[in-house]
């Protein structure tokens, strides 16, 4: 079950206001030009910012999510119209052969189990046409990024035409080994809304091992240009 801020609809219309600036996406738009993609899978494509930077590039895109609400808004972008949004996971996928397959922003950290994580690696290894690649990132555990996690460092205010003002922060539930549960809290005007997550911090040896099981090809471990020291930019390939 896909968490609040995704799959409620009046949380899913506040993710891109309390959020605009997705400069980190640059990133991942510069490495589908770096491998020559013309075909690109964005798994956990959410509300689609990356899909439609992709579309109005000519490119062949296909995004999926599970939360209905998120893809809702991701169909009202410019550019959502040349993209194939599919509700569901990539567990469910009809058969596929695209060059690229990605997983941008936290996105490989909400798989929580083992199971979860290999499924899915094994969903974008079938997707992926021979020599095509897979590449995501992931917060390096080692940074402890969600020490900065409550209200006094992660509160922001912001004014959202048609809805009002907006303050939204994170704070940390929980940390249970690689687990880190936190709650986002939006109070907008005076009402009170909540949603619940978990992400896992996996080192980047588990992460590399994961590939190999899953008979994909680790080719790089890069630094996130826009927040070095702090993430592992993995790129793998199906070789066969």
């Amino acid at each position: 079950m896909p968490d609040a801020i995704f799959e409620l609809p009046r949380l899913a219309g506040l993710y891109d206001p309390l959020d605009p600036d997705r400069s980190d996406l640059d990133a991942y738009v510069d490495l589908v030009e770096e491998f020559g993609a013309a075909s690109v899978l964005d798994i956990g494509c959410g509300t689609g910012t990356f899909a439609c930077l992709l579309s109005m590039k000519d490119l062949d895109v296909i995004g999926v999510d599970p939360a209905a609400a998120s893809l809702e808004v991701a169909r009202r972008k410019r550019g959502a119209d040349r993209v194939r949004w599919l509700h569901g996971y990539a567990t469910s996928l009809p058969p596929l052969a695209v060059r690229m397959v990605t997983m941008t922003g936290n996105v490989a950290q909400v798989f929580l189990t083992d199971e979860e994580w290999a499924t899915t690696l094994r969903a974008a290894r079938r997707a992926l046409q021979r020599g095509g690649r897979l590449t995501f990132e992931v917060r390096d555990p080692s940074r402890r990024a969600w020490q900065a996690w409550n209200r006094e460092q992660s509160r922001t205010t912001v004014h959202v035409p048609e809805v009002g003002n907006v303050d939204h922060w994170v704070q940390v539930t929980d940390v249970a080994g690689q687990l880190v549960s936190f709650t986002s809290t939006f109070d907008i005007d005076g009402e009170i809304l909540t949603s619940n997550s978990t992400l896992r911090f996996r080192e980047r040896a588990e992460i590399e091992a994961s590939l190999r099981t899953a008979d994909l090809r680790l080719l790089d471990v890069r630094d996130a240009p826009d927040r070095p020291g702090l993430e592992f930019v993995f790129v793998a390939e199906r070789s066969d």
